[in-house]
């Protein structure tokens, strides 16, 4: 285990909070709950990486949040080993039928729960570990077009709650083709990798984004940015882009390799992503490159 991973522990009697508290707390960071609706609302905020969950509470029962948690997209994926009293066949088969990866009964023995516990947040590892590497592009080893598909979804709702502005920039390097054409695709991939790694010293906060979405495009992905924010930023990232001095022999545009980049800032609206939210930040692109490229262009939605 790590201390860099969760756990939740929900039960209504302190003792037992407490108990499994001081029997994980050196391995892994401990949140605790005493209730059902305090669990749900701790599981939302904090994604535990596991939640440990007693049955026999008042007021909500652990099968029900095992059910509030399944219908959540935010806490559906954490796995959860029920702690009960209830030693029935029939109890265990309920919770494991709604969702839990395991079930221990209680009186419980120390280390059998805490090796239990080490097993699932090893598993939880592991698999973190396969889901980011398929979210990785595998040339310039910063996030793909998948990746940048789930954070749109995520912040387009998450701006739509708050109000608040979402900006995106679409990224093309300024005639690649010819550029491939002239020195080789071995060569090509190298200036990716390079303006990949220029592009991630732009990712400044948590919620930001840089990712290959295919070919010779980018994407740059900047919640709670308004559009005069997020152009500046666009004419910081052309600008750095073209101080690397890249030689592009075959360019008509520059010595150098050089980029062009459109831009979208919008207040989104439902929980769904608009499709025009990406056509317009593409249709600034073309206008950029229909300026002679080397530019940037932004919209307001």
């Amino acid at each position: 285990m790590s201390q860099g991973q969760s756990v939740l522990v929900v039960d209504d009697e302190k003792q037992n909070r407490v108990l499994l508290a001081e029997l994980l707390a050196g391995d892994c960071r401990v949140i605790l709950a005493k209730n059902g609706p305090q669990a749900i609302e701790r599981a939302r905020e904090q994604a535990p990486d596991l939640i440990l969950l007693d049955v026999m509470m008042p007021d909500m029962s652990g099968y029900e949040v095992i059910q509030a948690l399944q219908q959540d997209d935010a806490t559906r994926q954490i796995p959860v080993i029920i702690i009960s009293a209830l030693d029935a066949p029939a109890d265990e088969e309920r919770g494991l039928d709604l969702g839990a990866v395991d079930y221990i009964t209680k009186p419980f023995h120390p280390s059998i729960v805490r090796k239990r516990v080490r097993n699932h947040l090893q598993s939880v590892h592991r698999r973190n570990l396969l889901e980011n590497l398929a979210k990785i592009d595998s040339l310039t080893e910063i996030a793909n077009r998948r990746r940048y598909d789930e954070a749109l979804e995520s912040e387009w709702r998450r701006c739509a709650r708050s109000g608040s502005p979402l900006s995106l920039g679409i990224i093309d390097v300024d005639h690649f083709k010819r550029y491939n054409d002239h020195l080789g695709h071995a060569a090509g991939d190298q200036i990716l990798r390079q303006i990949a790694g220029r592009l991630s010293a732009f990712v400044r906060r948590p919620g930001d984004l840089i990712a290959r979405y295919g070919g010779e495009e980018f994407v740059i992905l900047l919640p709670n940015v308004e559009a005069g924010a997020a152009a500046g930023l666009g004419q910081e990232i052309r600008a750095s882009i073209e101080a690397l001095a890249l030689p592009h022999p075959n360019s008509p545009v520059s010595r150098h390799v050089t980029i062009s980049m459109g831009g979208i800032t919008a207040i989104p609206n439902g929980g769904e992503v608009d499709p025009k939210f990406f056509k317009e930040a593409d249709a600034a692109l073309y206008a950029a490159k229909a300026e002679g490229r080397n530019r940037v262009f932004w919209r307001v939605g």
